[in-house]
């Protein structure tokens, strides 16, 4: 939760220093998942471009819950709130120019309590916006994947690149969330290719920070949680699992990017190569910035449902900095931020 809105706003304008929107002027934009970590940081940034920089866009939110936003967004004057599922069809009625989709089930508690609906709520969903797309003049959607989708790589690969295809258990549960995030990526290029639709998807790899919701399981999200809460953190496993990781709002301004200047039926990875690290050291680096601990336990079966089996997961970033994206704040940074602005 977002309590010091001027170190938050002081980081958004740090993040567009080094990238800018032009395109975005004058447009019309709607952001599914406005609720989310990722879709309500992009309002942010935008609403900031907005009163700061004179962008004059028109805001969509597209929320299933609109007590949850309008609580957060009351102020933003050129935001329009829109109650709606995506699982259902769209029932806004007005052209924009530009979809960027975040909405989706996103954390390990709801993949291991709702498989179903979490591949039923990312294809489905996917499926709805791109047919609003095709009656509504979009010039671009924008869907925001997942750096899961390219599930487990082999000791050869050091780095996962857009073209690579790994091995996911089409028969874990928890597969759910990867192979319907690669299918949606499928139904995009379909619709591309079908109907002319002008798609891009970005992949994120763990993202983290300020905009984090209450209910979010990842593991980054809990720790920050317990450092908040003045409680040590519990690891329930050894940690050694690798990963990439990106501040939200530099991932924004990725996902920005990637909306103005990548090249259309292309996929993008979304990482830091300086925020390569094991979840042992991010433990011990969180619990170090608030004087804590680190302790162990054995996971609940629960909790080992909702593991990604992948141990090593770290992403390609070249491909997006081609497109002239510069991150802003390296992991350690990011931290210190996060836990500034919710303090």
């Amino acid at each position: 939760m977002i309590k010091n809105v001027n170190v938050y706003e002081e980081n958004i304008k740090e993040v567009l220093k080094e990238n800018e929107f032009m395109e975005l002027k004058n447009q019309k934009i709607l952001i599914t998942g406005a609720n989310g970590l990722i879709g309500s940081a992009i309002i942010d940034v935008l609403n900031y471009l907005n009163i700061y920089e004179n962008y004059n866009m028109k805001i969509i939110a597209m929320v299933r819950n609109e007590n949850k936003v309008l609580q957060r967004l009351k102020e933003y004057k050129n935001v329009k709130i829109i109650g709606q599922d995506v699982i259902e069809k769209i029932k806004f009625d007005e052209d924009v120019d530009y979809i960027i989709h975040t909405a989706s089930n996103s954390h390990p508690q709801l993949f291991s309590n709702n498989p179903v609906d979490t591949m039923l709520g990312n294809f489905l969903g996917i499926n709805n916006i791109l047919k609003f797309a095709s009656t509504h003049n979009c010039k671009k959607v924008e869907y925001i994947s997942s750096g899961e989708v390219y599930g487990q790589g082999t000791e050869e690969i050091e780095m996962f690149e857009e073209n690579y295809s790994g091995k996911i258990n089409s028969m874990n549960p928890r597969s759910c969330y990867p192979i319907s995030k690669l299918a949606s990526e499928t139904l995009c290029a379909s619709y591309s290719s079908q109907y002319g639709i002008q798609t891009v998807v970005a992949r994120p790899c763990h993202i983290y920070g300020p905009t984090q919701t209450n209910s979010d399981s990842r593991v980054i999200a809990q720790f920050i949680r317990n450092t908040l809460n003045g409680e040590n953190i519990v690891m329930k496993s050894e940690g050694k699992q690798i990963r990439s990781y990106c501040y939200v709002l530099d991932c924004v301004t990725a996902i920005l990017m990637i909306l103005t200047k990548g090249k259309e039926g292309n996929a993008y990875n979304i990482a830091n190569k300086q925020s390569i690290i094991s979840i042992r050291q991010m433990a011990e680096m969180i619990a170090r910035k608030s004087n804590l601990k680190v302790e162990y336990e054995l996971p609940t079966k629960l909790e080992e449902k909702g593991y990604n089996p992948v141990t090593k997961s770290v992403l390609d970033e070249s491909k997006l900095e081609k497109l002239g994206w510069k991150p802003c704040y390296t992991f350690e940074e990011g931290i210190e931020q996060t836990l500034k602005i919710m303090v």
